[in-house]
C-alpha cells in the first residue's frame, strides 16, 4: 500500500524536518517581532503608534503567498539581497522565514496587544510613580504578566504558523508540500494515500503541540 514510502524515492522525513525547522526559526522570529510591535503600539511616541499600527493592519491583510513571492522576487531577485549568501537552496529558506516572519508577528502582536490590555492599569500607574520609565514598566510590570495570559491565543498562532509553512512552496523551499506536490504528481494512483501520509504528518506536528500550549496556559494563567 506505501511501496512509494518504501523505495527510498521520496525523503518524506526530510521533508518534514525542513518544515520543522522553517517553523521554529519563524516562530522565534515571530515572538521576538511581534513583542516589538506591540511595545510600538502601546507606546508613548505617536510616530511609533503609528508605525505599529500601519504595519499590522497591512500586512496582517494581506496575503502570505503574496509575501513569501514577495522576498524572493523583491528582495533577491531584485535587489539581490540573500541575507547571509549561499546556494539557492539555503537563500530560498532564509528569505521564506523572513517571509513568515514579518506575517505571524502581527498576529503575536495583537495576541499580546490584548494580554497588555487584561494587566490592571493601576500595576502601571504605581509604577510610573515609582520613577520607572516607560521600557521598564512594559518589561518588568506588564508583559510578564501579559505573556502569561496570552499563552493559549500564541499556541494558536504558532499551530497556524506550522501549517502555513506549506506556502514556502511558493518559492521552492524543500518542505512537506513541495514534496507532496511532487509525489501527486508521479503517483497519481496513490493519489488518496499521498495526501493522507502528508496530513497525518502535520497532525503529528500540531496535534501535540496545541494540547502542551493547553497544558501550559492553564498552569501559568494569571489568577485575578
Amino acid at each position: 500500500m506505501f511501496d512509494f514510502l518504501d523505495s527510498g524515492q521520496y525523503d518524506v522525513l526530510g521533508a518534514f524536518w525542513v518544515t520543522v525547522q522553517l517553523t521554529f526559526y519563524s516562530a522565534i522570529g515571530s515572538l521576538i517581532w511581534g513583542t516589538i510591535l506591540a511595545g510600538m503600539r502601546v507606546g508613548p511616541t505617536p510616530l511609533m503608534r503609528t508605525f505599529g499600527t500601519v504595519y499590522v493592519n497591512a500586512v496582517r491583510n494581506t496575503p502570505l503567498t503574496v509575501i513569501i513571492v514577495a522576498t524572493s522576487l523583491g528582495l533577491y531577485s531584485t535587489l539581490g539581497i540573500t541575507l547571509a549568501g549561499g546556494d539557492s537552496k539555503e537563500i530560498g529558506f532564509r528569505l521564506a522565514v523572513l517571509g513568515l516572519i514579518a506575517y505571524h508577528a502581527t498576529f503575536v502582536c495583537e495576541a499580546l496587544r490584548s494580554g497588555i490590555n487584561t494587566v490592571p492599569v493601576g500595576q502601571a500607574e504605581a509604577a510610573r510613580a515609582l520613577g520607572l520609565g516607560f521600557f521598564q514598566v512594559l518589561t518588568l510590570i506588564v508583559l510578564p504578566q501579559a505573556f502569561r495570559s496570552v499563552v493559549a491565543p500564541l499556541a494558536n498562532v504558532l499551530i497556524a504558523l506550522t501549517k502555513n509553512t506549506t506556502v514556502a512552496a511558493a518559492i521552492g523551499v524543500s518542505e512537506a508540500a513541495l514534496l507532496m506536490k511532487e509525489m501527486v504528481e508521479v503517483e497519481s494512483d496513490a493519489i488518496f494515500l499521498v495526501f493522507a501520509v502528508f496530513a497525518f504528518g502535520f497532525v503529528v506536528l500540531t496535534l501535540p503541540t496545541g494540547m502542551l500550549l493547553g497544558w501550559v496556559s492553564k498552569r501559568v494563567a494569571v489568577k485575578r
